[in-house]
């Protein structure tokens, strides 16, 4: 497991060299003034779907995600976050236009339960997952559904107290690679394997591209905090991980 269990106060320069894999940490419960300042940032399609959302809380967490995303890509870039724009792929990837992404800067971003993480590499592939654990949501109808039969399998041999735990393990890492892949569900989740046991390293052991595909991509489990399960997948080897704590100053 690679853990983040020091994330720190993010430089006022920062720099992001080829190695280096960033990930950022944003608390999402913000009082008004800050959900109207992140308000202010998003573009009109942003402001469209944050109110597609039912309830205020998930319109607010949606809105302080999306700003939080513009304001750390700004400063690798350089760039009034406002002014930042996006376009997605066929799946709903979202990427920067190739005039603004410096040295071929990529992120992903993922929210849960008022925690967000975005992962920022520059060259590679990049996702992120990051999931509140819900002991009901864990159940077997999910696990024939979405898992395959070897990660299926390892978690129903495991002791009760641990299948919880394995359960959102598995379903982080699977997001985190789909994600980095850019495909979405077309890349069917019961069609590869990660490793699912709590403690053990996070590895992609099998992938519908066979050992070539395997060997292409790296997982990486997160430790964001209690009662959350979080995970990376990058292209290429995870050679240097900092985490940072968005909500502390630039220093």
């Amino acid at each position: 497991m690679i853990s983040i269990n020091d994330w720190a106060a993010p430089p006022k320069a920062l720099a992001l060299c080829r190695e280096e894999i960033h990930v950022w940490r944003v608390s999402l419960n913000k009082p008004e003034p800050g959900i109207q300042e992140s308000f202010r940032l998003l573009n009109p399609d942003e402001r469209e779907r944050a109110g597609r959302f039912r309830f205020q809380k998930d319109r607010d967490h949606f809105t302080v995600a999306r700003g939080a995303l513009r304001v750390i890509l700004s400063r690798y870039l350089d760039a009034p976050p406002e002014r930042l724009s996006f376009c997605y792929n066929e799946y709903g990837k979202p990427s920067l236009p190739q005039r603004l992404a410096d040295g071929d800067l990529r992120f992903n971003l993922s929210h849960s339960r008022g925690l967000a993480l975005c992962a920022v590499a520059c060259g590679c592939e990049i996702g992120v997952d990051v999931e509140w654990i819900r002991a009901d949501l864990a159940g077997e109808e999910t696990i024939a559904t979405y898992f395959s039969n070897q990660e299926a399998e390892t978690i129903r041999a495991l002791p009760p107290e641990l299948r919880t735990q394995a359960f959102f393990d598995c379903w982080t890492r699977k997001e985190a690679f789909i994600k980095a892949v850019g495909e979405g569900l077309s890349y069917p989740l019961d069609q590869f394997s990660v490793t699912v046991i709590p403690g053990r390293p996070a590895r992609l052991l099998s992938a519908k591209g066979g050992a070539q595909e395997v060997g292409r991509w790296s997982l990486a489990a997160l430790d964001c905090g209690a009662g959350y399960a979080a995970a990376l997948a990058v292209e290429g080897d995870i050679k240097r991980l900092r985490g940072y704590d968005y909500d502390r100053q630039f220093t």
